[in-house]
């Protein structure tokens, strides 16, 4: 992967800036250290124990994929990766769809990590459409009432969230308002794959990248490098 990373940055123009890596293959602790200042490196879809997961982090691991899920999960006497992830400066990734965690898991996540937390969608195609039928890499979905689940084992297959979605979650799930939310959404993304300096907030300088919302939260207009691509 170290010698294949170069190939692809070359090929997506140097848009690749986050990896997600099980830190107890083989190699793949080496892999972060070696990698770890040219993208953020993540550690997640992992059984690691505690000791690994602590390695990685120290080797330059700077976020947890998917928070709770797809991980061996913490034991008093086996912490494993979870306990690596409350324990550390890691960021966390946190799944706000209702289904991939409880709102109770949200709130004690945002309680430990307030300000590592980071909201993402885990969307697969199907996102803003209707049930039915999908694929998701190589396998087929079904999605029945917006859950994506493996059509031949039943597993859940990444989600159909989209962020205007997960914010009115996320205040729902923890009382919060939007300001106080609105960084696990913007800043703390931007800080962590290392582009603040040019996104995450609303300043001058920064790129004219920006979502309007109405009262309720829905999005009425996106705009792109200060151009705007959507309106409602």
């Amino acid at each position: 992967m170290r010698l294949c990373l170069p190939r692809y940055q070359e090929a997506a123009q140097g848009a690749v800036k986050y990896l997600t890596v099980a830190p107890e293959v083989e190699g793949v602790l080496q892999l972060i250290a070696d990698v770890s200042g040219q993208v953020a490196v993540a550690i997640g879809h992992s059984g690691a124990s505690y000791e690994t997961s602590m390695q990685a982090i120290a080797n330059g691991a700077r976020c947890i994929t998917h928070t709770f899920n797809a991980m061996k999960l913490f034991h008093q006497h086996f912490p494993a990766i979870m306990g690596a992830a409350l324990e550390s400066d890691a960021y966390c990734e946190a799944i706000c769809d209702g289904r991939h965690l409880h709102p109770g898991a949200v709130r004690m996540l945002l309680k430990c990590k307030a300000r590592q937390g980071d909201c993402v969608t885990d969307s697969i195609m199907a996102a803003g459409l209707p049930d039915g039928r999908y694929m998701l890499g190589v396998n087929d979905v079904v999605v029945l009432d917006g859950d994506a689940k493996l059509a031949d084992t039943g597993v859940r297959a990444g989600s159909t969230l989209s962020q205007d979605t997960a914010l009115r979650n996320l205040m729902d799930f923890t009382g919060k308002s939007a300001a106080d939310v609105l960084p696990l959404l913007t800043e703390n993304p931007a800080r962590l794959i290392g582009v603040f300096e040019k996104k995450g907030s609303i300043e001058p300088g920064k790129d004219a990248d920006l979502v309007v919302l109405d009262r309720a939260w829905n999005v009425r207009r996106t705009i792109v490098a200060g151009e705007s691509v959507y309106e409602a």
